[in-house]
């Protein structure tokens, strides 16, 4: 199994009772709920609340066993995973494999600008999130010390490229932090005159929800502060600005000390280093294809799955799914299940997505749900947001930390985990000693 997120680390939990040695593989010792990595970045909730430890989550299965290190290739006719890096700096090895699991997730897509990263951090890993809540804490800090009223606006003017629920979601918790958290802890400036902008160059917020929820949406979003610019594309970021691209052509470089990146998608480098092994090709997303049974063209003791993969029906079609956490679930799960089939002498059905609808936050009490063709939004809409998330949790004990933690910040409106690690997040290079 390479791959220790939600697809990974589901089909190892459903080998569980299976007889077969499971060898999970991941560059990093845990688990990590993706939906909620926007909460470190605004100090809603801790690192340690919203992650596990893989050998924590393994440790009472007997069949499974964790290694730390970094997959870099595969050799598919030799039936190896080809490790260039494993944890303590020894040297490279193959693991040997019967049946091999891919679940190397994605990142998000700068559009061929990858120097954008320097200056707009993205929501997909728990070093990202701290970076952004560095920066955006920080900049309230700088604008504190600053003299400069135009310097100052510029600290205060937050830019979330990208209006999916993550950017949604960040542009809301942004907004409220910087309206009510904030609001009487600082003493040079007034916190709720920050500028939340959030850009999607799609016409609407929420694009993949129905157009009802996406306008309810944006009527929050703008009651939060959020000023949402729909239509719009980023074309340059630099250390001290962002420039933007109205639908008439115009461009509009606004000031802005702090940006965060939730647009594009782009699957794992895995996935272009397993299709090589295999003959095959990568989309213009970087995506793996594979049939209807998730393995890949050629190999079919070669699974993969997650956001890395385009999944081709029996008619030669893709199928139209979503990146999405529960997609990646249910293909775990199927990989297992195929798997386990396959020592029983059973053919497995084609892969078929379970579609339980679609969940957005954009701050407190608010957030947009659409379940089966039932939409819904506000408070209703929120606590199911609540609920769902609760449950997908990994151990009992996040689930409780995480619930006493929202039950105080629904209270009070506190965010107990913002520390700043580095106040130098968001200075230009140049002036960082």
């Amino acid at each position: 199994m390479v791959g220790g997120g939600f697809g990974g680390l589901q089909a190892v939990r459903r080998l569980r009772r299976v007889a077969v040695d499971v060898t999970l593989v991941d560059r990093q010792n845990y688990s990590l709920f993706q939906p909620l990595v926007y909460q470190v970045a605004t100090g809603a909730l801790s690192p340690a609340e919203i992650a596990a430890p893989l050998r924590s989550i393994v440790k009472r299965q007997a069949n499974a066993r964790v290694v730390l290190g970094e997959v870099t290739g595969f050799d598919l006719a030799g039936r190896q995973v080809i490790l260039g890096e494993v944890a303590g700096g020894a040297a490279p090895e193959q693991l040997p494999y019967e049946t091999l699991v891919v679940a190397g997730g994605s990142e998000y897509s700068y559009f061929g600008h990858p120097e954008w990263a320097a200056y707009a951090p993205q929501l997909k890993s728990l070093d990202g999130a701290l970076d952004i809540r560095n920066r955006v804490l920080g900049a309230f800090e700088a604008a504190e010390a600053e003299a400069d009223e135009e310097l100052r606006r510029a600290w205060m003017t937050f830019v979330v490229v990208g209006a999916g629920p993550t950017g949604v979601e960040m542009a809301g918790q942004v907004a409220e932090m910087a309206r009510h958290t904030l609001r009487r802890e600082y003493r040079s400036i007034d916190t709720t005159a920050a500028r939340v902008l959030l850009v999607e160059g799609a016409p609407r917020v929420l694009p993949v929800f129905p157009e009802s929820l996406s306008a309810s949406a944006e009527r929050a979003l703008v009651k939060l502060g959020v000023t949402p610019l729909v239509g719009h594309t980023v074309v340059d970021v630099g250390p001290e600005m962002v420039a933007i691209r109205a639908p008439d052509g115009s461009v509009d470089t606004v000031p802005a000390r702090t940006a965060v990146w939730a647009a594009g998608v782009t699957a794992s480098p895995l996935a272009k280093a397993l299709a090589e092994a295999a003959g095959g090709t990568v989309d213009r997303a970087g995506r793996l294809q594979v049939g209807p049974d998730l393995t890949v063209p050629g190999h079919p003791e070669v699974f993969a799955l997650g956001d890395m993969v385009v999944v081709y029906g029996a008619d030669g079609q893709p199928l139209p799914l979503p990146g999405v956490a529960p997609v990646a679930i249910q293909q775990g799960r199927y990989a297992a299940r195929v798997i386990a089939g396959r020592l029983r002498g059973r053919s497995p059905a084609p892969f078929r997505y379970q579609d339980k609808g679609n969940l957005a936050t954009i701050g407190r009490s608010k957030a947009v749900a659409d379940v089966k063709g039932l939409h819904l939004s506000g408070f209703v809409a929120w606590a199911l947001w609540l609920g769902v998330h609760i449950v997908y949790l990994i151990g009992f004990e996040n689930r409780f930390l995480v619930l006493v933690r929202w039950a105080i910040s629904f209270f009070n409106r506190g965010r107990g985990a913002r520390l700043i690690t580095d106040w130098r997040s968001n200075r230009i290079p140049s002036q960082v000693p």
